[in-house]
């Protein structure tokens, strides 16, 4: 298994360290292993949430270039935003 050396900060070390003396973990490298794969979720699932906003800013943009939109005068759109706002939130 390669090794890597890590700097962390005193505060890190002793999250660390407190995983460890808990039993959390065996070890200090079980405890940052687990910490990279979170890493790798994270970055995971946001490469997803990235796709998912392309693939919506690009069917906007069709649905744009096919005339298929509202006008909404400015005066309204404060309004029109606080009722997409409390629909998308059920």
């Amino acid at each position: 298994m390669p090794t890597r050396n890590v700097n962390l900060t005193a505060e890190q070390d002793a999250f660390v360290e407190e995983m460890v003396k808990a039993g959390k973990y065996q070890n200090a490298s079980e405890a940052m292993r687990d910490a990279v794969r979170g890493l790798q979720q994270r970055w995971q699932q946001d490469e997803l949430k990235l796709d998912l906003l392309r693939t919506q800013v690009k069917a906007g943009i069709d649905a744009l270039d096919r005339g298929e939109f509202t006008e909404i005068a400015d005066a309204d759109l404060d309004a029109v935003l606080d009722d997409l706002a409390t629909t998308g939130a059920r």
